[in-house]
């Protein structure tokens, strides 16, 4: 998958609102493979439902949102499995881990069905993320900051054209989130891929290509 293309979106809630000023909602925006965004929002503009919409969860929006052209609306169940095996990694705000796994099952849960990762590529991010020491602890009894590096090791356990990470570094110092995205930056060169950053304050400081506001 190339472009990521909207055409005139916006979330159903929002019909009939006169007052939206934004860089993304009702306006004709591509994102490109290849190349970093960052989108900023504040609370209740729809960040959340963006990302939603994106990976397949909801549909609840006027206007189109394609992949490489084709309307969205039109994917059957099939298409979807395989765009998230093979063209969309997510990392999720809620981050949707398996508290009762440890965070090295967690990461394992993933790679076992892409296989795209060495165990010895895991335990470096791992190392290098300074979470080595918690890879056989229950995520559950990790704190949200641990819990997010463990979330964006398992994003970067499959092949993507596009990595969506939502609100990736919420809950992380300067120091480890210069660390995230640094790996994740790696991983997308790697691949020739996008990156799509949502955040409604902290970031990482990268070199976006475009940042919209939402």
């Amino acid at each position: 998958m190339n472009t990521i293309t909207l055409h005139h979106t916006l979330p159903r809630v929002f019909r009939g609102r006169t007052d939206i000023q934004s860089d993304i909602w009702q306006q004709e925006v591509t994102f490109e493979r290849g190349h970093l965004y960052l989108i900023e929002a504040v609370s209740g503009t729809g960040k959340s439902s963006l990302c939603s919409y994106l990976v397949g969860y909801r549909g609840d929006y006027e206007g189109t949102m394609c992949f490489d052209g084709r309307n969205i609306r039109e994917l059957c169940t099939y298409d979807w499995t395989t765009l998230r095996q093979r063209s969309l990694s997510t990392m999720f705000q809620e981050l949707r881990v398996f508290p009762e796994l440890t965070a090295w099952e967690n990461v394992l849960v993933k790679n076992q069905l892409t296989r795209f990762k060495t165990e010895a590529e895991i335990a470096a991010y791992f190392e290098t993320l300074g979470i080595a020491e918690k890879r056989e602890t229950r995520l559950g009894h990790l704190s949200y900051g641990q819990q997010q590096r463990v979330a964006l090791i398992r994003a970067l356990c499959q092949p993507f054209d596009f990595l969506l990470a939502d609100e990736p570094v919420s809950h992380l110092d300067a120091e480890n989130t210069r660390i995230m995205g640094e790996l994740m930056m790696a991983e997308a060169q790697r691949q020739g891929a996008g990156i799509i950053i949502t955040s409604i304050g902290h970031h990482m400081d990268l070199p976006y290509e475009k940042v919209f506001k939402l």
